[in-house]
């Protein structure tokens, strides 16, 4: 049975730092990534990373700030967000693809498995 488990959420002053962590059991992914959900907006991509070869792949309003990373031994992906603005504020949730791509994918449609999410509350 696969398991995405995440934790590491809480509530931080704009400017200061974060590190969520997702633990996956089950099988193994392709790729495996970071997705966000404020409320009354749509969930969007944040970050992924490919298990094998390490690529990464942000968002745009991430880039210089957030960095994904892996740890092949505890089957566990890393998001390390600094200078955390209030607009960060959502629900993050890990997931995790199994079929090969040539780069991560950022369509949550790409995704097989999620987590359940955990909040994010960036204070200004």
């Amino acid at each position: 049975q696969v398991q995405l488990v995440e934790s590491g959420g809480g509530l931080v002053q704009a400017g200061g730092s974060l590190r969520l962590s997702c633990a996956a059991s089950g099988r193994t992914f392709s790729t495996m990534g970071w997705f966000r959900q404020a409320p009354g907006k749509e969930r969007e991509f944040v970050a992924a990373i490919m298990w094998t070869a390490g690529s990464t792949r942000y968002a745009d309003s991430v880039k210089g700030r957030f960095t994904v990373s892996k740890d092949n031994a505890k089957n566990t992906v890393y998001l390390q967000m600094n200078s955390l603005k209030p607009e960060d504020t959502a629900v993050y949730y890990c997931a995790a693809r199994y079929a090969g791509s040539l780069i991560p994918p950022t369509s949550h449609g790409s995704y097989d498995y999620w987590g359940q999410g955990t909040q994010v509350t960036v204070s200004s």
